[in-house]
């Protein structure tokens, strides 16, 4: 999809800073940013605050207009300006669940998640669950289980995993949806 005639004209009142022009653009896409934030946040596993979300639209809007709009500037018009906003989006989320300041908090709400999760079921149910889990695990390939059981089960970061067990980096997204798509199987068929 092309750059579209009113995206154009906002980004060019932003470039310009004309009165106004951030307020309107921000408007036009604080939705997406939000969404950008709630989706990358929920497939990496980690359970946002409303306050995390907010740091993290946050972020997104200093990455947009630090340097004088650099990263807008740099906006070839090749593809939608919402197209390019969610690659941007998702790359400053990604970076700040990772290694930003936000890392420990949404670290704490995740392990204090898992925490509530692990004491609220019996003893028995726990049991159920693991025995499952094994049966379901067992149905992948050694690598693919070793993936899923890193991401869900210890929590740990595309880049934890692709340094133990030796895959690039941007496979790891890949293979987890794989994954998960044969255990969705594994479960219908049990």
């Amino acid at each position: 999809m092309a750059l579209s005639d009113i995206d154009r004209r906002l980004l060019e009142r932003c470039l310009a800073r004309e009165p106004r022009s951030w307020e309107d653009f921000v408007d036009r896409f604080i939705g997406l940013m939000l969404h950008v934030v709630n989706h990358t946040s929920q497939v990496r596993g980690h359970r946002l605050t409303d306050e995390d979300r907010e740091d993290l639209v946050a972020e997104i809007c200093v990455v947009l207009i630090q340097d004088d709009f650099s990263v807008l500037r740099r906006f070839r018009g090749d593809s939608s300006l919402a197209t390019y906003l969610t690659v941007i989006a998702r790359r400053v989320v990604v970076r700040q669940l990772q290694n930003g300041r936000n890392a420990a908090t949404l670290k704490t709400v995740r392990d204090s998640s898992r925490e509530d999760a692990r004491s609220n079921g019996s003893v028995e149910q726990r049991i159920s669950n693991q025995e499952e889990l094994s049966r379901l695990l067992s149905r992948l390939d050694g690598a693919e289980a070793d993936v899923v059981r890193m991401y869900h089960l210890e929590g740990k970061s595309y880049r934890e995993i692709s340094s133990v067990v030796g895959m690039p980096e941007n496979s790891i997204g890949p293979t987890l949806s794989r994954a998960r798509t044969k255990l969705r199987q594994a479960r219908a068929d049990a």
